[in-house]
């Protein structure tokens, strides 16, 4: 088990921290924590900044991925307009989620709600060889729908 510190800040000490919701759940979901308990509107075609409370301190060689829940999409067509979003392993500040509604009426968020994922997964550090020619594959150069619709 990979231990994070987490730290509340003053508005979200009454809203619930990341936590899996299932046994096998890959994913944690996150709580809107609006400043003053006050609801924030997302009015069709905008995107705000939706605040959740707390900030961490992702491990060196990790990221906290954030990724849109598929319920709020499926039922209420709000998502994230940077799906997935990352929280590197150096940030400090609170986690906020960009919501987009793509509706047509306004989707109004309210303290508590569950408005996005996040999964803690390991970042491989990467070093460029240049070459002057790539090993070849069946697939090479196709790509962009090269295997169908």
């Amino acid at each position: 088990m990979l231990h994070v510190p987490i730290r509340r800040l003053p508005h979200g000490q009454n809203t619930p921290l990341p936590a899996y919701q299932t046994e096998h759940a890959a994913g944690m979901d996150l709580h809107a924590a609006p400043p003053y308990a006050a609801p924030i509107t997302l009015p069709p075609g905008q995107v705000r900044l939706i605040p959740c409370g707390f900030a961490v301190a992702v491990p060196e060689g990790f990221e906290a991925q954030i990724r849109p829940r598929s319920g709020l999409s499926t039922k209420h067509r709000v998502g994230m307009p940077n799906a997935p979003g990352t929280i590197d392993a150096d940030y400090r500040g609170e986690v906020m989620v960009p919501l987009i509604n793509h509706g047509d009426t306004d989707f109004v968020v309210t303290p508590g709600l569950r408005i996005a994922q996040m999964l803690v997964l390991p970042v491989p550090r990467v070093a460029w060889t240049e070459v002057d020619q790539l090993p070849d594959t069946a697939r090479g150069a196709c790509g962009f729908g090269h295997t169908g619709a």
